[in-house]
């Protein structure tokens, strides 16, 4: 005898237990289901045609089957009838949705489209949080080498999938650095989650690039002594601050008057030198 196959089964009980039939009869309504489609297949018949239903409760008259176990056949096949008519209902709303989407998308191109949309809510993004010029910048960079990889896919038609390509090629082909691709990642992100809308989650087996370890370059004593010795007025002075104050380049060439609270003297020889631009006496 054919068995019901399991996705069925798992389906038609369902089905009973939402029509609020109780559990022993389910096993009766099961078992005259398997009787069903067993006939069907003996005889030929359309499991999902109502008008093999007839034949087949002819067929039980003449196994001898009582009124009772006909009238309970017949209200277990019927009930398959209404799951197989909500399945293809189901599928059927499925499939046009699906045309639906597929229409919608036909508008949207999948190369060149316009991405000056993008930019406009890119800058007013960044605006509205306050970010440096320097963070609209670099993150406008990326975005156009992004839109450049997807040669001009419509906005609207992208997913996690192609940043994650685009990721991987910066590391694989392009070679960028860890920054740099770090950068990237971070420009994308705001891309997707402030601009698009879109789910950014699909990373997974992005080619991260390695860090290569920082080792600083330090000049000796000497070195350093050597360096100041070739310098002359008043580039000498900002390499001494520079290296004594530990300062940077910008922070030593925007010193001002009002930087210093008193006259500082350094002692390092016995010869005096008095800058006027600074208003500080040195003495070397």
């Amino acid at each position: 005898m054919k068995k019901i196959p399991p996705d069925l089964e798992n389906s038609f009980k369902t089905f009973l237990d939402q029509n609020a039939v109780s559990k022993q009869i389910q096993i009766g309504y099961q078992k005259w289901l398997r009787y069903y489609l067993d006939f069907c297949q003996k005889y030929s018949f359309v499991q999902s045609d109502q008008n093999s239903l007839d034949h087949f409760i002819k067929k039980l008259k003449e196994k001898k089957q009582t009124d009772k176990q006909q009238s309970q056949a017949a209200q277990a096949i019927e009930l398959y009838y209404k799951l197989i008519a909500e399945k293809e209902h189901i599928e059927q709303s499925v499939e046009n949705q699906r045309e639906v989407l597929s229409e919608k998308n036909e508008q949207y191109k999948t190369t060149r489209a316009d991405w000056s949309s993008v930019y406009n809510k890119l800058s007013s993004e960044i605006s509205l949080r306050h970010y440096s010029p320097k963070n609209l910048r670099a993150y406008r960079g990326w975005v156009r080498q992004f839109q450049a990889f997807t040669k001009s896919k419509d906005p609207r038609l992208l997913t996690g999938s192609e940043a994650r390509e685009f990721l991987t090629f910066l590391a694989k082909k392009k070679k960028v650095s860890a920054s740099s691709q770090n950068q990237a990642f971070h420009g994308l992100l705001f891309l997707y989650k402030h601009i698009l809308k879109n789910d950014f989650s699909e990373l997974e087996g992005v080619v991260r690039v390695k860090r290569k370890p920082y080792i600083p370059v330090v000049l000796s004593r000497e070195e350093i002594d050597k360096v100041i010795a070739s310098l002359k007025y008043p580039y000498d002075l900002v390499v001494k601050l520079l290296y004594g104050c530990g300062l940077r380049i910008s922070e030593g060439l925007k010193l001002r008057v009002q930087d210093f609270n008193e006259v500082v003297i350094i002692y390092l020889d016995l010869q005096i030198w008095t800058v006027k631009s600074y208003r500080l006496i040195v003495i070397r």
